[in-house]
């Protein structure tokens, strides 16, 4: 697949110091060298074209952190130096720009219409051993609390993720750019039929950000929030539900100019279910400031729509 490539990074990263090689008799005494502070280090991943006409390639933002130099590898034999056009650790998502118009985006799909059993593919570059791929199937869906990345709603698959396919792209049996690779969970840190893969859809939001401010803007609607258990649920609705209840309501927040307030529970965000208060959490914090969101709340047995804008964090 044209639209995937190979990324190569240099950088320089801290030397672990020994404190004993800091006291300046012991390395006289035992003629130590001094040590440099940082050394040079070489390292591979993987990237998708996104946008041909502007030469946008995302990735993770752990492949290119601290890089000096950054080589894209075309499926052609092109190596094109990319430029950093900024990245989301919270996020792992980092966009690239190449200098070229000859390019193949792959085309992007909807993460939202993936299912649990749906075939997918993984293209990467693991080891450095060139664009390779492999197939599987959709395990899980918003896998989050695995303490990868500060926002998780990951798709998991058994699809094969090896070193150096993070950044690559997870596609549909249609070719359909449905998550970028990210992650492995494994004792030797290879493939165990366990991948983690960051869905297109937020991804493609953290890009909008970085490619109009640089960096991701995030706000805030100033409440604390814990899930909604079985127990609660009875208790609030009389009925099975699933959502995020507000603990507390920030004074002066957007959530109290929007009208929330302690107690309630918040089912859904712009349409789209609430299965617990972390999916809340991820999906206001991929949003712009100034956004409008749509809440779909149940306070004391009966369902009520409102509406905020998210605000600038605090402090």
């Amino acid at each position: 697949m044209p639209g995937v490539v190979n990324i190569a990074v240099q950088g320089r990263i801290p030397v672990e110091q020994n404190p004993l090689y800091q006291d300046p008799f012991f390395r006289r005494y035992f003629g130590v060298p001094d040590q440099p502070p940082e050394r040079e280090f070489q390292s591979t991943g993987s990237g998708v074209i996104v946008d041909a006409e502007n030469g946008f390639v995302l990735t993770n933002h752990h492949v290119i952190a601290r890089a000096d130099k950054i080589v894209v590898g075309l499926q052609d034999g092109r190596r094109l130096p990319a430029r950093l056009r900024g990245s989301d650790p919270e996020t792992d998502i980092a966009l690239l720009q190449i200098p070229t118009k000859d390019l193949v985006a792959v085309p992007k799909g909807d993460s939202e219409k993936l299912q649990v059993g749906d075939y997918v593919i993984a293209i990467g570059n693991p080891f450095g051993l060139g664009q390779t791929v492999t197939s599987g199937i959709v395990s899980a869906l918003e896998r989050s609390g695995l303490g990868i990345e500060g926002y998780e709603e990951f798709i998991q698959t058994d699809a094969a993720i090896n070193p150096g396919n993070s950044g690559g792209a997870l596609v549909d049996l249609r070719g359909r750019l449905v998550g970028i690779n990210t992650a492995i969970v494994g004792p030797t840190g290879g493939n165990v039929g366990i991948g983690f893969a960051i869905p297109i859809n937020m991804a493609h939001e953290v890009m909008e950000q970085i490619h109009q401010y640089g960096s991701v803007q995030r706000g805030q609607l100033g409440v604390v929030i814990q899930d909604l258990d079985p127990e609660k649920a009875k208790a609030v609705a009389g009925e099975s539900r699933t959502g995020a209840v507000v603990v507390e309501v920030a004074k002066g927040s957007a959530a109290e100019r929007a009208g929330l307030k302690k107690g309630d529970v918040v089912l859904s965000v712009n349409g789209r279910a609430l299965s617990n208060a972390t999916q809340l959490r991820n999906r206001i914090g991929i949003m712009r400031i100034g956004q409008k969101v749509d809440l779909r709340i149940l306070r004391n047995g009966k369902e009520l729509s409102m509406t905020a804008r998210i605000a600038p964090r605090q402090g």
